[in-house]
């Protein structure tokens, strides 16, 4: 308490009544997958297409043995922008013994250039040191170009991987030039070295003599590593600490089938946030029928979307096939931002995409439905959209995603914003005061539309007196508080009963 030691006008200030609660985000996304070159030791946040392609790069392939691989995760990406998506943590995956491509010179120059980052990309790396036209003999500038996927270097550098430029055939050079999808350009001095580490996105240089010979160099020994389960997981603890994310996405994989335990065992383990699962490639509806997803992975903390979408390719310049998860969470996003998260993310338009995998018809939709198989549905004259709002769960209470998703809103913002009340008096002045708090909260949900009734009184009730606590309870230091809500429910079967009626002024009942 203060102290009046002097006669006087004293002022202070007091709070009372509720403390605001502030909703808590709903469609931050993270995603765990390939990406073509970029940081590998923890989450980055992007909030841009743009962004994500100057730090991750773009859509890419690399060779595997005998077969070539395309991650999903960069259209993956693209598409949640697409589709309304603003923000996005995105976790860059490495199989296990990835390598940094590199490159040595030595001889009467030295030179070591290394990639930012390891992968396959950087073996399409390619430094040009460019001569003065007066003097070929003499670099005039440092130049670092990243070349597309599948660029073959052989007519270039045939078995070599650095040419001096009197070989270089420069009609190849410039072609090859023309087709890099990022560029770099430095002035040739002393101060190079300390430039390009500081400022390539690129290279690294670790050696450089002053004599470097003019000439093109080519990086490689890069490669992808072997991806399992503990490439992504290795991530958690790291997300666990990120109390933005609410949805938890990785395209699919052909480790899917034991990753999706690890990422639900995550979402369900913070009871923070929602997993969005790919279907399998190539399946048809019978083939989701006769092992279905929920037999695997029942949880009220995931939704399953089945068939894969098709999108026009940069790199093939064709139709490619992708997993649907990342157009799903960005019209999730779009929901809650025009919406709110109480509507469920359904019956709405897929942004960025030409056709589907599979035309899935009204008759098979019936089969999988009820299987907790969201579909997505091209329909007549509607265009593409998602036509399914499940969760893997077979609790009737948690059928749906907008439900389970309220859900994670209100326990969140709710926890959020009453952690002024940890050690305050657990005094009845204090219970009313919560009960006020959360009321106002819940009100502004209602308001919404959020909630069920025609009055809040319908819509919820929040308890906190000696009713909800025993004196056991207050002299342990414990304040439990019970809050009841009506969520809304989608309308997801709209039924009509249409009957001929004879005329007349009323209709008997």
């Amino acid at each position: 308490m203060p102290e009046y030691l002097a006669p006087g006008v004293y002022i202070e200030e007091i709070e009372i009544g509720a403390k605001p609660i502030e909703g808590v985000s709903t469609s931050t996304a993270v995603f765990l997958g390939r990406t073509e070159r970029g940081p590998t030791e923890r989450p980055v946040l992007i909030t841009s297409l743009t962004q994500f392609q100057q730090v991750f790069g773009g859509p890419f392939f690399f060779a595997e043995g005998s077969q070539k691989v395309v991650p999903y995760l960069p259209y993956a990406v693209e598409g949640f922008f697409l589709n309304g998506g603003k923000r996005c943590f995105v976790c860059r995956t490495l199989g296990t013994g990835a390598a940094t491509a590199s490159f040595v010179f030595e001889g009467e120059s030295e030179a070591s250039f290394t990639a930012t980052s390891p992968g396959s990309w950087g073996n399409r790396l390619l430094v040009v040191a460019r001569p003065e036209e007066e003097d070929q003999t003499k670099i005039e500038s440092f130049e670092v170009y990243l070349l597309p996927s599948g660029t073959d270097f052989s007519e270039l550098l045939e078995t070599e991987t650095h040419k001096d430029w009197s070989g270089v055939k420069q009609v190849i050079l410039k072609r090859l030039l023309d087709k890099a999808t990022v560029k770099e350009s430095y002035p040739y001095g002393g101060d190079l070295k300390e430039l390009v580490n500081e400022k390539s996105a690129l290279l690294k240089i670790g050696t450089l003599s002053s004599n470097l010979v003019p000439g093109v160099y080519r990086l490689s020994g890069g490669s992808e590593g072997t991806l399992g389960v503990e490439n992504y997981t290795r991530f958690f603890k790291d997300l666990e600490k990120i109390e933005e994310i609410s949805l938890v996405y990785a395209p699919y994989v052909d480790i899917y089938g034991n990753l999706i335990p690890k990422l639900l065992a995550h979402c369900e383990k913070l009871k923070d946030r929602f997993l969005v699962i790919d279907s399998p490639p190539g399946k048809t509806p019978n083939d989701l029928l006769s092992s279905p997803p929920r037999d695997q992975w029942e949880s009220k903390y995931a939704a399953y979307y089945y068939p894969w979408l098709k999108v026009y390719d940069p790199l093939s310049r064709q139709l490619l096939e992708v997993p649907p998860g990342g157009h799903v969470l960005g019209v999730y996003a779009r929901t809650d931002a025009e919406r709110g998260v109480h509507k469920a993310p359904a019956n709405e338009p897929v942004r960025g995409v030409t056709g589907l995998a599979y035309v899935v018809g009204k008759g098979e939709q019936e089969l999988l439905n009820p299987q907790g198989i969201n579909c997505i549905r091209a329909l007549p004259g509607r265009g593409i959209r998602i036509w399914g709002a499940r969760t893997l769960s077979s609790d009737p209470l948690w059928k749906y995603v907008n439900v389970r998703r309220l859900f994670i809103f209100l326990e969140k913002s709710i926890e959020q914003g009453i952690q002024w009340v940890v050690f305050e008096p657990n005094s009845p002045r204090l219970w009313a005061r919560v009960r006020q708090t959360i009321s106002q909260f819940l009100t502004g949900v209602w308001k919404d539309g959020a909630l069920m009734g025609t009055t809040p009184e319908e819509a919820f009730f929040v308890k906190c007196d000696e009713t909800t606590m025993t004196q056991d309870d207050i002299d342990n230091g414990r304040l439990i508080v019970m809050v009841g809500v009506a969520p809304v429910k989608p309308a997801e079967f709209v039924i009509f009963r249409i009957a001929q009626w004879s005329g007349g002024s009323e209709i008997s009942e």
